[in-house]
This record gives C-alpha cells, structure tokens and sequence, in this order.
C-alpha cells in the first residue's frame, strides 16, 4: 500500500502544525499507510527528532506512486522540496501571518513570511489537492490563483485535551485569584501587548486580585518578550505569568483554572485555543479578527473594537456573572458538539481519494 508522507517546515512541542501533524501520522499508519514527518531539521526540537526526518531526504525516501502532503505556513527549503517531489501531492493550508507584524522587532521572520507568500503563490497548481484549515484560509489560497479548495478544519486530540493536568500547576493558580488566561505563541500578531492594556483595566476596575496568564512561547521572538515584558512594568500589572514552553499537562491545568479565555490576536488562520477552552468550559471573550468568528461559529463572546475599559467589564462579567457564564458556556458546549459531530477522519480521506486511487 502507498505510503502518505507529510512535509512541514518544522517540528515543536504546542505547535498547532506539528500537533496536526502527528494527529495525521497516527491517522494515516491506522489507514494501513506507512507514514513519516519530513522537516528541516534546524526546526526540530532536539527531543523529537527521532520522530522525523531530515526533508532533504525526502526525494529519496518519497516514491512515486506515494501521496505527499504540505503543510504551508511560512517561507521554507521544505516548500520547494514538495515542489520537486515526482509523486501524488497535497496542500493543506494553514495560513501566513502578515510580515508586516514582525517589521522592527523580528527582521528574519518578515523575510520568511515574504519568502512563504512567493512560494505560496508557485505553488498553485502543483497539487491535485488543496485544503485550507479554515474558509479564510481558502480566501487567501484563492486570491494567489489557487481553484477547488477544500475546507477542512483542524483534527483535534480530544484525548490529550482532556487528559489529567498538572498537580504542580493546579496548586500554583487554583488559589483564590481570578485568572486570566491567553493561550498562543508570543507573536507581534497575537498582540500581547493589548492584552496587558486590557489586563490593566480589568486589575484596575473590575478585580485587583487578578492574574494573567500567557502560556505560550517566545522562542525565537524574545526581542517581542522583551517589549511585552518591559509595557508589563510600565503598567504596573501586579500579577503577570508568562509561563513560556508548557507540557499538555501543565496547559490543561491552566484550562482547568481560568474563569475567562482572552483573545486579542489580529491574524489567526484557525485558532485553536478557543476549542480548547470550550473543551475546559471557559467562557471566551476574542477580538473579531481573522477566522476567529469562523472557530467561534456563533459561540463564546466577540468585539470589533479595542476599547480597553469596555473589554474589561465584559471579562469581569464572563468570569463573575454565572447566568452570563452559563449561558456562554452552553452556547459554547453546542458549538464543539457540532466540531465533533463531523467525521474529520471520513471527510479527510475524501478529500484525498484522489491521490489514494479510492
């Protein structure tokens, strides 16, 4: 049976990608289908190398009649290794962020980002097929001259969600204090910065107890720590955690202690994290950007204005108010059963029929 082989720029621990990646890997070896992870392997953490394999030598390991699959998502030599692999081929999208975020502060990634985006706009039919992890993902796809793209949401480990947390975590924030949580790389885009400025207000007007915490990553991005940590003095934040890399445990307990999710991203192709907060029942407040609204899919709470004091309120009485949370968090309830009502697996395969011969 032919392999399905997938490339992606790099391999990380809580990246949304890899984490897809590795989802797909077990999924595809289920199917009957040997199945590897191809990277750069300058993007591979050093534990997880053994799980991968160095993309240059995709071309000699991927045969002809194997199915490869592409997870675009920023400029890379992996991209144009697909490109010259002479077997059955598949995108899947997963949007790039706009270099424009990174200009002063992470000089390289904006060149990586412009390098995505032209690579991205070659690729236009090399594929057979085409997947977009989200409808605005297709948009983008569609405006480089990209046609038949399927949408296909994110496949999610809803075991590793919801598996036990961190003890160790759980003593740390389950202590009184009202945390506020924000979940995601510490990116320009993901504007950390104006979730410390709406953090301020919420410590200043509504719960001065209150924490925030951001777990995600700053690696190779601490010029942007630096500023985000620097504004966090400036305001005088009495309780800000930055918890950097976190295992899945230690990232379910800080699901398991927060009373509001807060999102104040400006660019998201998909946005995990508000699934993995309706998993943990924790209302979500967000900024109406990007596909968010697409995610939330009427649930949860949005605004289109960045209006600190405003945000604030709102987030004290998603935390507080338990007939506001409880309805939130129902509507929320509905919103995942209708994620996990789909049959990702079935739909996937579908889409790949093509390249499988099915």
């Amino acid at each position: 049976m032919k392999a399905i082989h997938q490339l992606t720029a790099g391999f990380t621990k809580g990246d949304a990608i890899s984490n897809e990646a590795a989802v797909l890997r077990e999924l595809f070896r289920s199917w009957g289908h040997e199945s590897r992870i191809f990277c750069e392997p300058h993007r591979v953490l050093p534990e997880y190398r053994p799980q991968t394999c160095d993309a240059a030598l995709a071309g000699k390991m991927i045969r002809p009649d194997d199915a490869a699959i592409l997870h675009l998502s920023i400029g890379s030599v992996v991209n144009e290794t697909f490109a010259a692999l002479k077997c059955r081929k598949a995108i899947i999208y997963h949007n790039m962020t706009p270099p424009d975020y990174f200009r002063g502060i992470q000089e390289h990634v904006v060149r990586e980002l412009e390098w995505g985006r032209e690579q991205a706009r070659r690729l236009a039919g090399a594929a057979e097929v085409v997947m977009a992890v989200s409808r605005f993902n297709a948009g983008e796809l569609e405006k480089m001259g990209y046609d038949r793209v399927r949408v296909l949401p994110l496949l999610l480990d809803f075991a590793a969600i919801k598996a036990r947390p961190d003890r160790a975590f759980l003593r740390r924030f389950a202590d009184g204090r009202t945390n506020v949580l924000f979940v995601g790389r510490g990116a320009p885009n993901k504007r950390i910065e104006d979730l410390l400025c709406a953090f301020y207000y919420f410590q200043e007007t509504v719960d001065p107890r209150a924490r925030l915490i951001h777990a995600g990553s700053y690696t190779g991005l601490e010029r942007y720590q630096a500023l985000v940590q620097a504004l966090a003095r400036k305001l005088g934040i009495r309780e800000a955690v930055f918890t950097g890399s976190i295992s899945q445990a230690e990232l379910n307990a800080c699901y398991e202690c927060a009373h509001v999710f807060l999102c104040m991203s400006e660019h998201e192709g998909f946005c995990i994290p508000l699934l993995e907060s309706m998993a943990h029942d924790v209302p979500v407040l967000a900024y109406a950007a990007g596909a968010v609204p697409e995610t939330l899919d009427g649930a949860g709470a949005m605004f289109r204005e960045k209006k600190w004091p405003e945000i604030a309120e709102l987030a004290g009485k998603l935390a507080k108010d338990a007939p506001l949370r409880d309805a939130v968090i129902l509507k929320q309830r509905e919103r995942l059963e209708r994620y996990r009502a789909r049959n990702l697996a079935v739909e996937l395969k579908e889409c790949l029929a093509p390249l499988l011969g099915a």
